[in-house]
């Protein structure tokens, strides 16, 4: 018998190798409750379902009450402009010192009540709930859920407290000039430097003793549907300094302020709100939350523990979706994906398994290339065997079963993204990748022939006529495969390596059930499908 036919033998011994008994298994990795799916799948999707009966009404009271209110919220805005005009005017862009003395008073109070008329020419019925605290009592207001541009309403309301924003929206006419009245801070996306800036001008402000007005912030960062409090930033609760949370409801029948990434334009609900007979909002302003001693050492910790306070106020859950799960968004739909396809849970996901932006970008497009030819963007078992150019085996079965987290038969997008970090890369080390190559140079001349590769892999997955010329082809770079080759390759595709580790744990779960007489024979040491340390070979097995 050839050593090919050797190896091949030994390999075939595994349970469930071919078709039949399953037989044992080692144990399922285990599923901590943190990497468990969101509450909400989605927070930045908006599906308004309009009826004929309410397009009829929106139609009739549109010819009536759209023109007269674009009439009235441009003359507002047109009367506006000289008191902030008289705010801003001598000075720069980017405050150094406060506005005070007549100026301010004038303005402040002649822009806030301009702000109100405007909301209430748009058809806004405000109702305010609590007491607002004063600038000494909370420096910094936390507005959420942030769901609309007409969360607007709120710094109105606060009594026009300085905002953070982008330094582009100072340029906008007419516009830019207004927000400057308000002495907002201006955040650069061009400037490195920019998000330190912006942090140390809010503590500056918020521990000026009142010299600053208050600064109102929406920390979610982005807008969502309501149904969840995203993942706060930590901005606004790195000073340590008192904060008061503000709750933003708006209790219609019909939803036309929503904006989401998914869901209507700008200019769409605009004209949706315009052409309501009035539109509700409520603005409520919960007790002032003080941080200790712990939180204000770590923002963080006091960011998450006034999102849960405004979350059970609110009666709805949390989940650690943010900004950057919109950029994943896009690109997805970018890929032919389901635009959905791109939440990971990005907060929770990078801080778990140290994983930056860019490196789930690129996973996202290698997610692409497999599922790109299934129904509705998730990977099964067919498009996870076609990706890896084998067989569906038992081996590729307990494999997938380790990426299907949620046992639904398909992968998702962050099911595959849990996968690599947890299962595959852990797996992918230098010392698994020698004990890999030694098991395919059956003849120990180092290099792997096709030969070699074909009869290891026909027998270990239980697949006699299993043509692996295709995936031969895509490692070597001529007739055989050198050390450096399958490294490489291994490097580039972890997936292999589970394959490989949970290979070698069925024959392990197998050895152990033989009889103890049968245990000790050489035959798989011979063969080297068991490496000398083979009590590590399940190491790769990380709790997640």
């Amino acid at each position: 018998m050839s050593r090919c036919a050797q190896a091949a033998a030994v390999a075939a011994t595994v349970p469930a190798a071919g078709v039949g008994n399953v037989g044992l298994r080692p144990p399922m990795v285990p599923r901590q409750a943190s990497f468990f799916p969101p509450p909400v799948p989605n927070p930045f999707v908006q599906q308004t379902q309009i009826g004929s009966a309410r397009r009829v009404q929106i139609f009739l009271l549109g010819i009536i009450l759209l023109p007269i209110r674009v009439l009235l919220v441009a003359l507002i805005l047109l009367l506006a402009w000289p008191f902030a005009a008289i705010s801003t005017v001598c000075c720069p862009e980017k405050l150094t010192h406060p506005v005070t003395g007549w100026r301010r008073k004038i303005t402040q109070t002649a822009l806030k009540f301009l702000g109100r008329a405007m909301f209430f020419s748009m058809g806004f019925i405000v109702s305010v709930k609590g007491r607002i605290a004063s600038p000494l009592e909370a420096p910094v207001f936390v507005a959420a859920p942030h769901s609309t541009f007409f969360d607007g309403i709120a710094c109105v309301v606060a009594g026009l407290p300085s905002m953070v924003s982008r330094n582009e929206n100072a340029q906008v006419p007419l516009i830019g000039r207004m927000l400057r009245a308000v002495q907002p801070i201006l955040v650069s996306r061009v400037d490195p430097d920019s998000r330190k800036n912006t942090i140390n001008e809010i503590i500056k402000r918020t521990t000026s003793g009142g010299e600053w007005p208050q600064i109102l912030v929406f920390p979610e960062g982005t807008c969502t549907n309501r149904s969840c409090l995203i993942t706060f930033k930590p901005g606004a609760f790195i000073p340590g300094v008192p904060v008061q949370p503000v709750l933003l409801i708006y209790p219609n029948k019909l939803d036309t302020v929503t904006w989401t990434w998914q869901g209507y334009t700008f200019i769409q609900l605009c004209m949706l709100t315009f052409c309501q007979l009035f539109t509700k909002v409520e603005v409520e302003f919960m007790p002032v939350q003080v941080p200790n001693d712990e939180k204000k050492n770590d923002p963080v910790l006091f960011a998450n523990k006034v999102r849960n306070v405004m979350a059970e106020a609110l009666g709805i859950p949390v989940t650690d979706h943010t900004y950057e799960d919109c950029r994943l968004m896009i690109s997805a739909g970018q890929l032919t994906l389901p635009m959905e396809a791109g939440l990971v849970e990005f907060t929770k996901i990078s801080r778990k398994l140290k994983l930056d932006w860019d490196g789930v970008r690129k996973q996202l497009d290698e997610y692409a290339s497999i599922a790109s030819s299934s129904k509705g963007g998730r990977i099964g078992i067919d498009e996870f065997a076609k990706y890896l150019k084998l067989p569906v085996s038992d081996v590729l079965r307990q494999l997938f079963a380790l990426f299907d987290r949620n046992h639904d038969g398909s992968i998702d997008f962050r099911e595959y993204v849990i996968g690599l970090a947890v299962l595959c890369n852990p797996a992918n080390t230098e010392e698994i990748i020698q004990v890999a190559f030694k098991l395919f140079d059956v003849d120990e001349d180092g290099y792997i022939t096709e030969e070699e590769f074909s009869t290891i892999l026909q027998a270990s997955l239980g697949v006699p006529d299993l043509d692996v010329s295709g995936l031969f082809k895509e490692i070597a770079q001529g007739d055989s495969i050198s050390y450096e080759e399958f490294k490489s390759f291994a490097l580039r595709h972890p997936e292999y390596a589970k394959i490989f580790t949970t290979y070698l744990d069925l024959q392990t779960c197998h050895v152990f059930s033989l009889p103890k007489e049968v245990q000790t024979t050489p035959s798989i040491a011979s063969n080297k499908v068991s490496p000398e340390k083979h009590e590590e070979s399940a190491s790769d097995k990380k709790d997640d």
